[in-house]
C-alpha cells in the first residue's frame, strides 16, 4: 500500500480536516489545526506531505521521526499540530486496513467509557449558574470553565472577589457533586496566581488548569505549596520533551496534552506513559473537532492514567458548525450519565461525510482569538 495523495479542508467553525489517500482504496482522516493558525498548519502538511506521497501509510513510527527529525529545526504549535493530524490519519488507516479500532492495535482498550465534562463559559460570568444546571440536567457530572477575566501581575482584591463569586454561585447552585474544573487560560502571573488559588480552594475544584503560563512553570512550586487542589497543564506543550521537565518538576497532577498539538496518537501515547510513571492523571485537552475527539478516545481506551476526557458538544466557538455535523455516524460519541462510550468502529471509529466537509470549505474560516487589553492599555492574556 501506497499513500497518494494528501488534502487539507479549511471549515467552520475553526478546523482543519486532513484526508491522506492510497493507492488500495483506503483513506485516513486527521485533523491538524491550531486554533487561529489553522492556515499556517495547513502550509505545514504540505511540506511535509512531500515525503510522505509514495510511502507505505503503515510504517508510522518511522514516519513520524522522519517528519519530526528530518528538518533541522522542530517542534511548537505549527510542525507539531502538523505531524498531529498526519499521524492520526495514519492510525486511521492502518485500523482500516486491519478491520480493528486504534485502540485494539495498542494493545486493547482498558476502559469501555470515560467520564467528560462541558465548557460553560466564566470569561463574562453572569450566567454560570444557570449553565452550570442545565449541564446537570444534561447528564454531565463535571464541567469546566474560565475562572477569571483579564487581570494583571498585580491587581486588585475586586478582581479576586469577583472569581470567588463566580465559583461560589456555582457551589451554592449546584452543590459538590458537580465536579468543576477552573481554567486561568494563562491570564495569571504567579503573585496572583497564589492569592486565587488559596481563594478558591474552599469550593474543593476538581483542578486548576494553567494557574499560570507553561513558559513560567517554576512557579508551579510556589502555588502547589499554597494548596492541596490538582494542577492541570499541558494544551501549549507540544511534545515529550517539553512535559519532560513539567513531570520531573513533581508540582503537576494532571496534563492535559492535545492530540492535534502534541504529534498525534503516536506521541500522546508515549507522554500518557511517561505521566503514569510519575503518578500524575491524564486528561486530554479537545475543544475541537470530531476527529480529534475520536483521537482522544483512542489514547483514553489504553491509558489507565486517563481520567476526563474535554469535549466540544454545544460550545461556544460551534456556532456556525457542531462535531457531528460533520460525520455520518453521529451515534459514535454516545454520551451517557456523563460518560462517553469508546469507539469500536475501525481505524478512528468516525465516517466523515466527505460532501459536507467539501462544501463548507468552501466557507472556511479565518478564527482569531480575542484581542483584550487591560485598564492601562498594555495587552491581557486572552
Amino acid at each position: 500500500m501506497k499513500i497518494t495523495k494528501l488534502t487539507t479542508y479549511i471549515v467552520p467553525p475553526r478546523w482543519c480536516l486532513l484526508k491522506i489517500e492510497t493507492d488500495e482504496g483506503i483513506s485516513g482522516w486527521g485533523e491538524p489545526v491550531l486554533e487561529g493558525r489553522a492556515l499556517a498548519v495547513e502550509a505545514m502538511v504540505n511540506e511535509l506531505a512531500d515525503y510522505l506521497i509514495g510511502k507505505d501509510p503503515l510504517l508510522i513510527e518511522d514516519h513520524w521521526n522522519v517528519l519530526y527529525r528530518g528538518g533541522f529545526y522542530r517542534g511548537g504549535g505549527i510542525h507539531m499540530s502538523a505531524i498531529a493530524g498526519i499521524d492520526q490519519a495514519l492510525w486511521d488507516i492502518k485500523g482500516k486496513a486491519a478491520g480493528l479500532p486504534v485502540h485494539a492495535l495498542l494493545g486493547g482498550k482498558c476502559r469501555d467509557k470515560i467520564k467528560v465534562y462541558s465548557w460553560i463559559g466564566g470569561d463574562r460570568p453572569a450566567d454560570v449558574a444557570q449553565n452550570a444546571r442545565d449541564v446537570m440536567a444534561r447528564g454531565f457530572q463535571a464541567i469546566k470553565l474560565n475562572g477569571c477575566e483579564e487581570m494583571q501581575i498585580i491587581d486588585s482584591n475586586a478582581k479576586i472577589d469577583a472569581a470567588v463569586a463566580t465559583i461560589g454561585t456555582i457551589r451554592d447552585a449546584v452543590g459538590y457533586d458537580l465536579g468543576i474544573g477552573i481554567d486561568f487560560h494563562g491570564r495569571v502571573q504567579k503573585p496572583m496566581a497564589k492569592v486565587l488559588a488559596k481563594e478558591l480552594e474552599q469550593f474543593r475544584p476538581m483542578f486548576l488548569e494553567e494557574p499560570v503560563l507553561s513558559e513560567n512553570s517554576e512557579a508551579l512550586r510556589e502555588i502547589a505549596n499554597h494548596v492541596s487542589t490538582p494542577i492541570a497543564v499541558g494544551e501549549r506543550l507540544y511534545s515529550r520533551w517539553d512535559f519532560k521537565k513539567i513531570l520531573q518538576d513533581g508540582y503537576v497532577d494532571i496534563i492535559q496534552p492535545d492530540l492535534s498539538h502534541a504529534g498525534g496518537i503516536t506521541e500522546c501515547r508515549k507522554i500518557a506513559s511517561m505521566a503514569e510513571a510519575f503518578d500524575v492523571a491524564l486528561a486530554p485537552h479537545c475543544p475541537l473537532g470530531p476527529v480529534a475527539l475520536a483521537a482522544c478516545l483512542q489514547i483514553d481506551a489504553v491509558s489507565h492514567n486517563a481520567f476526563i476526557q474535554e469535549q466540544s458538544l454545544g460550545i461556544h466557538y460551534n456556532k456556525s458548525n457542531d462535531i457531528l455535523d460533520y460525520l455520518v455516524n453521529k451515534d459514535v460519541f454516545a454520551y451517557e450519565d456523563g460518560f462517553v462510550k469508546i469507539p469500536d468502529g475501525p481505524g478512528l471509529g468516525v465516517e466523515i461525510d466527505e460532501d459536507y466537509v467539501k462544501d463548507r470549505a468552501k466557507v472556511g474560516h479565518r478564527w482569531r482569538n480575542p484581542i483584550w487589553r487591560h485598564e492601562d492599555g498594555s495587552i491581557a492574556e486572552w
